[in-house]
């Protein structure tokens, strides 16, 4: 099972793939890491464009705290920490295991990078 990390402030928390969910947005991000970004906020979601372009796959209009998706729209990298839904359906790609709490402490203009476990 492939697994990604997620640095922002001073912490990180580890994310695993849902491969079977969302194979090809999987695949897509996993060949553009790491990349880094600048944190916006909406609500009780982190987001950030990234270098990747997927079609729709699976697409939810719901999420959970802990699910990390994939914007179709944005293009954007999203993780949701609380209890906010998406403004249009995401490719939910990734579940962080323990610390989607963290996010919490997040503020606008933050650096944030995604590399592979």
């Amino acid at each position: 099972m492939r697994k990604i990390v997620i640095a922002c402030r001073d912490f990180e928390v580890e994310d695993e793939l849902l491969e079977k969910q969302c194979p090809n947005t999987c695949d897509a991000i996993w060949k553009a890491l790491p990349f880094d970004a600048e944190v916006e906020i909406w609500k009780e979601e982190v987001y950030f464009g990234i270098p990747v372009k997927v079609e729709p796959e699976n697409p939810t209009p719901k999420t959970q705290a802990g699910d990390v998706s994939y914007w179709p729209e944005g293009p954007g990298f999203c993780i949701f920490f609380g209890r906010s839904q998406p403004i249009s359906p995401v490719n939910t790609f990734a579940r962080i295991k323990s610390g989607a709490e963290k996010f919490k402490a997040a503020r606008t203009g933050d650096r944030i990078t995604v590399r592979q476990a």
